[in-house]
């Protein structure tokens, strides 16, 4: 079995751990855990390990968050990955921070990460890691927000949120889905 773990987020140091860069931190501690490294290459930092027999093949887009689709589309092609085996790794404002919401399919709420994968990937029907970063942000003012680092008390508690996350990920490609979002919906 082969997987497509996609982490979401913009290249750049401007945006490097800001709460819509959750999605690349998280496979950061993925790949690491797993004692691999990522390459830059075509539309992505890429990098392919195992767990259990499974091959995962981890990518975070370079094409930024509004053109996501493109690179994840590429490799779904390339890899011969089916939709239902690519779990995309997306922030999410609608979630209290560090909640996490593994989903088998979904509208985009508005995420244009996620917009962009169901134009160019086959619509809404893959599934997603939402990690919640919660909505503490005046009104007006959501790009700044997620566009920011975690405050100081939030940095405190990221590692281990991230490391949940990865967590879960290994859980969806050997149990499954099903059994991941018992164990980790809650």
């Amino acid at each position: 079995m082969k997987y497509l773990i996609v982490g979401l987020g913009n290249i750049g140091s401007e945006y490097a751990h800001t709460r819509h860069n959750i999605g690349f931190d998280i496979a950061d501690e993925l790949v690491k855990s797993l004692e691999g490294s990522f390459q830059n290459i075509r539309l992505a930092y890429y990098a392919e390990v195992g767990f259990k027999g499974r091959k995962l093949h981890v990518i975070k887009p370079t094409t930024y968050m509004n053109l996501s689709g493109k690179a994840v589309n590429y490799y779904m092609q390339e890899l011969k990955i089916p939709l239902e085996n690519v779990l995309v790794l997306v922030d999410d404002l609608a979630l209290p921070l560090g909640k996490l919401r593994l989903k088998l399919q979904g509208s985009s709420a508005g995420h244009n990460g996620l917009k962009s994968i169901e134009a160019l990937c086959g619509g809404q029907q893959y599934p997603r890691l939402r990690f919640g970063i919660s909505d503490n942000y005046p009104k007006g003012r959501q790009a700044d927000y997620v566009l920011a680092p975690f405050d100081k008390d939030e940095q405190l508690e990221l590692p281990a949120l991230i490391d949940r996350s990865v967590e879960l990920i290994k859980s969806f490609v050997t149990v499954g889905p099903a059994k991941t979002m018992t164990a980790f919906n809650s």
